[in-house]
């Protein structure tokens, strides 16, 4: 089986993910997972399919065909990777938005070796205070090694220098 991951982007429509489905469909290929948005107008997504071998230059070619309908999709063949031995965790970021939340804890929890994998965020009105309000929900993978309560001890230091609160739990 082939393993890969489409990368789409298209004006939103009613229609769009159908467009995307049916050629994933027609060469008997399997939608494995996905997350799909509407941001500024636009969908964008991210979709792990896999396909017979045989079937996939032909599915890669009639998906990157979706261009004449307005929907960009880049085809990437993946190795499905190793399992690591990992710590997963979640974490959970709210405070007044300004730039650079997103830049100062990802720098920091790659440096010590922890990967991001979901991360989904929102800016909105603050009730009753005024302004904005940045929040960020993210599942992370952390080396086996590391200590939950040393990332924990790191991402309040960084909280108080970005004043946001951060809350970091186990799986």
């Amino acid at each position: 089986m082939a393993t890969f991951v489409l990368t789409v982007v298209g004006d939103d429509r009613p229609g769009l993910v159908s467009a995307l489905s049916a050629p994933i469909s027609a060469h008997g290929a399997s939608w494995e997972r996905s997350q799909m948005s509407r941001l500024a107008g636009k969908c964008a997504g991210i979709v792990l399919v896999t396909v017979p071998d045989d079937r996939y230059d032909a599915l890669a070619a009639d998906l990157t065909a979706l261009d004449a309908q307005g929907l960009q999709v880049a085809v990437e063949r993946v190795d499905q990777p190793a399992e690591r031995e990992s710590l997963r965790l979640h974490l959970e970021l709210l405070g007044a938005d300004h730039p650079g939340i997103v830049a100062e804890i990802s720098a920091s929890l790659a440096a010590r070796g922890v990967s991001i994998e979901d991360l989904s965020t929102d800016v909105h009105e603050a009730p009753m205070a005024g302004g904005t309000l940045f929040e960020a929900r993210a599942v992370l993978n952390a080396p086996a090694t590391a200590s939950t309560d040393g990332l924990r001890s790191m991402l309040e230091g960084l909280a108080d220098e970005l004043m946001v609160e951060i809350r970091l739990s186990d799986d």
